[in-house]
């Protein structure tokens, strides 16, 4: 699943470990968001699109 996390965070001018506080996640865990190696469970896609303000679904998408 590819994701907008990366541009996201980098316009608030955000470290993956200030992402990390925000999400009450570990910075790998963001990390492997960020990069593709993890998909976010449920509960953590809706925690991330609230503190984006932002549907779901214009964060992550499918790749096909």
């Amino acid at each position: 699943m590819k994701n907008r996390l990366k541009v996201l965070r980098a316009e608030r001018d955000w470290s993956q470990a200030d992402l990390a506080v925000h999400l009450d996640v570990s910075r790998q865990a963001v990390n492997a968001i960020e990069t593709g190696k993890h998909d976010p469970s449920l509960p953590l896609a809706f925690r991330i699109a609230r503190l984006f303000d932002m549907p779901i679904e214009e964060i992550f998408h499918d790749e096909a």
